[in-house]
């Protein structure tokens, strides 16, 4: 009974042992093993088989994750301090190496991505800043890309979400503004006073080519202040009458 029992007992610790090897890994996981301390193989997705005891594991997810850069002030090539809320995302493309090679990639994306920000807005004005917010990203990206791909990771994205100025600027940039649409508002004002003076140089050069023109016009005026009703009572004298006036009084002369 003793012998049978133990054989149980090692039937039931093997079983159990093997069962223990077994692991599930999704679909979106990696499993990097090593084998005595010393990579091994990278296995998933799927149910897989590590051996026990020689063997260890290490799980790493390879999906696009987000990371959030708190707030931070930099500096401008011109002197004007600007705070900027980032986010960067990336992704696992090389479990070995993200396992291997780097302690703690998510630290190490975000301290890095941060030291770019400063590299690459500290040689910038803050026009530039404002208005090419896609060119920083990508020249942030490049540069943070180019020393992850060596831990394993890709950056698929940078974002700026925020740019905060100081009060003082923010109301200086306001005044400017004003300013500015003021100009445009003068500009468009001269320019439309401009195209009228034409027209009407152009209409009056018309009508005194045109004989009875001004007549018309006269009457046309007539009417419309007829229109319109008005305590004034407005009268129109032909020209023939204002020439003769002219002549009678040279004749008295």
């Amino acid at each position: 009974m003793i012998i049978v029992g133990a054989v149980v007992g090692v039937i039931s610790f093997i079983i159990i042992l093997l069962a223990s090897s077994l692991k599930t890994v999704t679909e979106y996981e990696r499993l990097i093993v090593f084998r005595f301390g010393k990579y091994n193989r990278t296995i998933g997705p799927g149910l897989v088989f590590i051996y026990p005891i020689i063997e260890t594991k290490s799980r790493v997810d390879m999906r696009i994750k987000t990371l959030d850069i708190s707030k931070q002030e930099i500096i401008t090539r011109d002197n004007i301090p600007i705070t900027l809320d980032t986010s960067v995302f990336y992704k696992v493309i090389n479990p070995e190496y993200a396992t291997t090679r780097i302690e703690n990639y998510m630290r190490a994306v975000l301290n890095y991505t941060q030291g770019a920000l400063r590299d690459v807005i500290g040689n910038m004005e803050l026009d530039e800043v404002l208005t090419q917010r896609e060119r920083i990203t990508k020249e942030i990206r490049k540069v943070v890309d180019e020393e992850t791909r060596d831990w394993g990771i890709e950056i698929t994205q940078i974002k700026i979400q925020q740019i905060e100025l100081p009060e003082n600027m923010k109301r200086a940039m306001a005044v400017q503004a004003e300013k500015e649409r003021e100009k445009r508002a003068s500009i468009i004002a001269s320019e439309g006073e401009f195209e009228s003076s034409k027209n009407i140089a152009k209409a009056a050069e018309v009508l005194a080519k045109t004989p009875g023109a001004i007549k018309i016009r006269t009457l046309q005026t007539i009417k419309d202040i007829a229109q319109e009703p008005s305590q004034k009572i407005v009268i129109f004298l032909p020209s023939e009458i204002s020439e003769l006036g002219n002549a009678l009084k040279k004749f008295v002369e």
